[in-house]
């Protein structure tokens, strides 16, 4: 190998290392995961926070921003974030969505729908192919925990009588 191919890969190498290290999800808002549903169906992973939240940051820190977990979700799902405070009106399933300003800290009528109520931050809502809520998990969840979960709901195992628990205790991951 001579100098030039040695230089060419080492330049390729460390731009590919570098590049995974810092890949980033990319977020879209609700009404974008909708619509790309239309021609790429894939479930929806919604990340729904508040500014507030200091376990909804540690989660972008350490969950979102870790590179295998980025790169699953934008490779196999349409990842969103969803403020549970913001102010956007939202249309969906011929409803309209909004955040009626009541209380101290008012919620996006969305979030409550998504939620089903158990407002919790941060929690992540999973839907289907079909815009469908599969289901809401509260809570924070590093990306160790969260990769076999992902998996789960990509998978269709939610849907069979496999057992979370156990599957988890089973997976091999990516993520170490």
């Amino acid at each position: 190998m001579n100098i030039k191919h040695l230089i060419a890969f080492l330049i390729i190498f460390l731009t590919t290392g570098f590049i995974n290290a810092q890949s980033k999800v990319n977020w879209l808002t609700f009404e974008e995961a909708i619509e790309k549903n239309k021609t790429e169906p894939r479930k929806i992973i919604i990340d729904v926070y508040t500014d507030w939240c200091g376990w909804c940051k540690v989660m972008d820190k350490n969950t979102f921003n870790n590179a295998v977990i980025a790169d699953y979700l934008n490779k196999n799902y349409h990842p969103v974030k969803f403020n549970a405070e913001g102010n956007d009106t939202i249309r969906f399933a011929g409803q309209k969505f909004i955040n009626e300003g009541i209380g101290r800290r008012p919620t996006h009528q969305l979030a409550i729908a998504l939620l089903k109520g158990k407002m919790s931050y941060p929690s992540i809502a999973y839907m289907d192919e079909k815009n469908q809520l599969i289901t809401a998990v509260p809570g924070y969840w590093d990306a160790k925990k969260i990769e076999p979960l992902l998996e789960f709901i990509k998978k269709d195992l939610y849907k069979t009588n496999t057992d979370f628990e156990e599957y988890s205790q089973n997976f091999q991951g990516r993520v170490q």
